[in-house]
This record gives C-alpha cells, sequence and structure tokens, in this order.
C-alpha cells in the first residue's frame, strides 16, 4: 500500500469533518440545513461505487401531514470526494419533520449529494411504502454511469 492509501488518524483530509468526531448528534430542524460532509477520495483514480442503503426513511406528507415510510438508496461513483455517512444519516433524519413529497424528497437528496461531492455519477432511488392503496417508486440520477 503505497503512503497516499494509508489509513491515518491524523489525516488532514478528515480535518473538515465534525460530525463524525462527536458522541453527540444534533439533530438538523430540516433538510435544507443539514450539512454532508465530505472527505478526500483517496482512490480517484479509479471508478468505483458506494451505496448507502437507508432502509427506514421518514417524511411528512405536505397536504395531510401524515407520515410517510420509504426506503432510500444512494448510489455514487466518487470523484475527488466521498459522503460521510454519519452526515447522510443526519441528513435523512431532518427529512422526518419535513412535508414533501416522494418525488421531491428523492431529488432534494440527490441534490444534496451532487453539491456536496460532485460525483462523476450518482443515482437515488425511493421506494415508498403505499397509502391510499398506491406504493410509489422514484429514481433520479446525476451524470453518467461508469
Amino acid at each position: 500500500m503505497t503512503d497516499n492509501h494509508k489509513n491515518n488518524t491524523g489525516d488532514s483530509r478528515f480535518s473538515t469533518l465534525s460530525l463524525l468526531k462527536k458522541s453527540e448528534n444534533n439533530y438538523p430542524d430540516s433538510p435544507a440545513t443539514a450539512k454532508l460532509e465530505v472527505f478526500k477520495n483517496i482512490y480517484a483514480d479509479r471508478d468505483y461505487e458506494i451505496l448507502f442503503d437507508c432502509p427506514e426513511f421518514t417524511s411528512l406528507c405536505p397536504v395531510t401531514g401524515q407520515p410517510d415510510f420509504g426506503h432510500i438508496t444512494v448510489r455514487y461513483i466518487p470523484d475527488a470526494l466521498c459522503i460521510e455517512s454519519k452526515s447522510l444519516k443526519l441528513h435523512m433524519f431532518a427529512h422526518r419533520n419535513s412535508n414533501t413529497f416522494h418525488e421531491e424528497a428523492v431529488n432534494s437528496i440527490l441534490d444534496a449529494v451532487v453539491e456536496a461531492c460532485s460525483p462523476r455519477f450518482a443515482e437515488v432511488i425511493g421506494k415508498f411504502r403505499p397509502r391510499g392503496g398506491i406504493a410509489i417508486n422514484v429514481k433520479a440520477t446525476f451524470g453518467k454511469e461508469g
């Protein structure tokens, strides 16, 4: 393993990560205030896929205020930066008090990922539990897949 690929806890590429260092969780009030944190991708010279699986996603219906439950998958090919997973967890959690349609939730998550790390490719899939007899599945993509 080369020096620039070693796992070093004193590595400066982690200096911007503030959420992972904290033992307490300060939950953001909304997705707009939930900051996705990133770290330097030391394997930016190759294409590889990162998959986040979030089976307990919740948000609120913007009309009725009733809870909506879904399974969100975030899949991306990083470029120079990678998403830090705890910040993504807190971003997902911030949707719990957010009134949004399923289509909006999936697209706003994709927008947040793209804004935070400028991936080569990203895909967000939301599979939402049926309400009123209809299940909604939404897929949003950015860029070209490897």
